[in-house]
């Protein structure tokens, strides 16, 4: 039976960080996700490594892969499956690194005022920089011709819908659809960092907030917590291998690591990486 190309993307996802050194043990046998003080964090993550590893097995990767980071896996996984996706959500859509969000339309403002703030030092220090926001992996949408949308029939023209950004006629710039947070780990200052970012896309945008998502390979539930319970700024969670590390976590994890992880996934705050292109197709 072949394949489905959600399960193979998955497997080279998986089998290109190892491959790239990204998911491996050091000579002590500590996995690189895990946290070396933390004896928990280092039982979970060798044996999440093991499962991965065995999942990735047979993979065929794509060219080289060493020396790439974490984001540019993500960004990969997310280009195979996507734009496969345009049945559900048709439009002309790129997914790229970073960037800073006054790129997009609904962030363009950021611009006017950031030379605003250089030219007031009462203003800078009122102001900083948090709104200065570069995600790791954006999708954006570009705006569309009047040519196609007028393809099967007369709906727009010169005299109305001259603002919104969707009609490439009105000089817009590309709408920013989602910003992916690659997250590698999660320690206190990183989690708060990801939530800032993210409260900081919602407060200064014009328009249609876009999707928020933070991508990790953090072993510990706990950790995981500190950004997937509550709601308001980032819409979820997305681990790098849910089922294999609700695994690990049922055979090396403590009775609480246990419920954390089944209330944050029955829940829907914590998700597998398979669910996220879906997820960004709503």
């Amino acid at each position: 039976m072949t394949e489905s190309l959600v399960v193979a993307a998955r497997r080279r996802f998986h089998a290109g960080m190892i491959q790239a050194g990204l998911l491996t043990t050091n000579e002590k046998g500590v996995a690189s996700i895990a946290d070396s003080a933390s004896a928990s964090s280092r039982d979970i993550s060798r044996l999440f490594l093991t499962k991965i590893g065995n999942e990735a097995l047979g993979a065929r990767l794509a060219g080289q892969t060493a020396g790439r980071g974490f984001e540019d896996f993500v960004r990969t996984f997310l280009a195979e499956i996507f734009p496969r996706l345009s049945m559900v959500r048709c439009g002309d859509f790129e997914i790229a690194s970073g960037g800073l969000i006054s790129t997009y339309d609904q962030y363009a403002h950021l611009t006017a005022v950031e030379r605003a703030v250089q030219n007031d030092a009462d203003l800078r220090v009122a102001m900083g920089r948090d709104y200065i926001i570069r995600p790791d992996v954006v999708i954006y949408r570009n705006p569309v011709s009047d040519e196609m949308l007028n393809a099967s029939e007369s709906i727009v023209e010169d005299e109305f819908a001259r603002h919104t950004p969707l009609r490439q006629r009105n000089g817009g710039d590309p709408i920013l659809h989602a910003s992916v947070s690659c997250k590698w780990t999660i320690r206190s200052d990183r989690a708060q960092n990801a939530r800032s970012e993210a409260l900081n896309l919602i407060r200064n945008r014009k328009g249609k907030l876009p999707h928020i998502a933070v991508v990790t390979a953090e072993p510990l539930m706990s950790r995981i917590a500190s950004l997937a319970l509550g709601t308001g700024d980032i819409d979820c969670v997305y681990h790098i291998g849910l089922p294999e590390l609700g695994a690990a976590t049922s055979e090396r994890g403590s009775e609480e690591a246990q419920d954390l992880f089944r209330m944050m996934s029955d829940g829907r705050r914590l998700r597998d990486i398979s669910d996220l292109p879906f997820d960004l197709a709503v």
